[in-house]
Parts: structure tokens; sequence; C-alpha cells
């Protein structure tokens, strides 16, 4: 049967914060709520906040992002940064295929190559998005020569610091691309006539302009001041889903069902199980888990005898 929702979705997000070296990256991402980071190049050793061992290899990365959706204490993870993990991709690609440089696999292959391992970890990135924690991707930024196809010359613009075919794939993963950067501008004094910079303020971009890539998909301001309040009306927390107990004493009233006999039914199947466990709370996690998995079926048993 087709189902049908209206309306907004609450949901945890997906980020991407880039900007030049020293702006504040790390420092803003970890005012995003109840942060974990996965620190690749030891950029938060100097603050106060809660970190992972760091990862040496790619696989390891993988294996971090999966304990952290066990952990109900985290509800932001920050992964720090990811030029540092396409270093790990590359090493990883290199080690699988068997290749002493990425351009030994061939025209451009190599690089499908780490885009096809970025697909990996970005799912991975999902998972932690559909158990409800934000996922914030910190990135250096970089100076590249852009041209259009439709126009005459070309100009540099601020990008995200990956290779050609990984990059777009993180953008358009996020709900939002945010670009940090210096604000300044230009005088001319007019006795000399020579120009010279001032300001220096602290800003983000959350739209896209020809000297930077920005998006949001909640119509942000072009130009906010560089603080996680400037954006926190974005993040609503998503009501938390019931708790395993919840979920199958509800499908059992549901099925008309006792508890009870359920318990006995698993009694009678499993020898092993200890005598006095009578309630759901008294069963093994894992137990739990296979239980909750299985009781549809186990239901429509009980409702045949």
């Amino acid at each position: 049967m087709l189902s049908i929702t209206r309306g907004p979705r609450l949901r945890a997000l997906g980020v991407v914060l880039y900007g030049p070296e020293g702006i504040g990256k790390s420092t803003l991402a970890s005012q995003f709520p109840s942060p974990i980071f996965i620190d690749l190049e030891h950029g938060t050793d100097t603050m106060d906040i809660a970190r992972t061992d760091t990862p040496k290899t790619f696989n390891d990365v993988l294996t971090l992002m999966t304990m952290i959706l066990e952990e109900d204490e985290f509800k932001t993870v920050v992964i720090d940064t990811a030029d540092k993990l396409e270093q790990l991709i590359t090493a990883h690609v290199l080690e699988a295929h068997h290749l002493n440089s990425i351009e030994d696999a061939g025209y451009g292959k190599g690089y499908t190559y780490i885009a096809e391992e970025f697909v990996r970890f970005l799912r991975k990135c999902g998972e932690l998005i559909d158990a409800g924690k934000n996922v914030v991707i910190v990135a250096h930024a970089m100076m590249r020569k852009f041209e259009q196809p439709d126009e005459m010359g070309a100009y540099d613009r601020w990008e995200l610091k990956l290779s050609k075919k990984a990059a777009p794939l993180v953008k358009e993963w996020a709900d939002m691309v945010l670009f940090l950067n210096y604000k300044t501008t230009v005088v001319t004094d007019e006795k000399t006539k020579s120009k010279k910079a001032r300001g220096g303020k602290r800003v983000m971009y959350a739209t896209h302009h020809p000297a930077w890539d920005a998006k949001n998909r909640f119509g942000l301001d072009d130009e906010l001041d560089m603080d996680f309040d400037s954006i926190r009306q974005c993040f609503v927390e998503p009501p938390k889903a019931p708790d395993i107990y919840t979920q199958i004493r509800t499908k059992l009233d549901e099925g008309g069902v006792k508890e009870e006999k359920v318990m006995e039914y698993l009694h009678e199947k499993d020898p092993n199980l200890r005598e006095d466990a009578v309630a759901l709370e008294m069963l093994p996690p894992k137990y739990l888990k296979a239980l909750n998995n299985s009781i549809s079926k186990i239901i429509n048993i009980l409702k045949e005898d």
C-alpha cells in the first residue's frame, strides 16, 4: 500500500563547513549539539571536546562511525577533515588495487575508485543521520580556476579541497554547505590612489556565489555571523523513536498476543534461556534485538496455535 506523508520531516542534517586555514572551522563545529569528533589530523588537540582515537586507515574511520551509531550520548558526528579523509581513501585504493600511484590505474580510473569509496563513506553518514545524529564534514578550501562554458575568460573561485570527482558527491549529499571566510573591504586612498584591505570579520556564506560554493535548504541569508546561533533554528531535534521494549509490546498489542505467551514460546524454543527470564527486560540485548526482528512471525505462529 502506498504510504504518503505531508509537511516538513524533522531529521538530523548533513553539513559541510569549509574555509581557509585558521578561520575557526573546528571551533564552529564544536558548537553543534553534543558533538564527537573523528579528528584525522589532530586539529582539535587544544580544544575541550569529545573525540575518538585518531584512525589510521579508511576502514578505521568506517568502524568508528559504526560504533558511534550505538552511542546515545552524541547528537553530532564531526569528520575533521575531508581532505585528510581523502588521503586515507587514496591509501586504501592503492593497497586494494596494488598500485604505487593513483595515476597508475589509467586515465581517470584511480579517481573513480576514490569517488566510489567516498560514496561508501557518505552512505555511512546517511546511517548516522537516519539514527538521529547530525554529520558535520569539515574541509579546507582551495582556489581553483573556473571557466564558464558560455562566457569568455576564466576567474578564480573557492572550492572544497578535494579531487574533482569527490567534491561534487560531498556537496550533493549535504543539506547545508557553508563557506567560512574573512570579510574584507578594499579602500582607495584619495591622495595616493593606493588600495588597502580593511576588516577581517569572520563570516559564513550560505548561498552560491561566483566566487565560492555554498548552499542551504532553509532559506538562510546569503551572509551570516560565524556562530552556531546563526543556524541553530535549522536543527530541531526529531522525536525519539520508541525504545525496543515499547516497539515489541506495541506489536504484541496490535497482534492480540500477550507477553507471557511469547516468553513461554521462547523458553520452549531455547533451553539455554535463563529460567527466571519472564519479561522482556530480562532478555540479553542481542536476544532482544533478534526478537524485535522476528516478533511478527512469532505472533502469527502463536495465533495459529
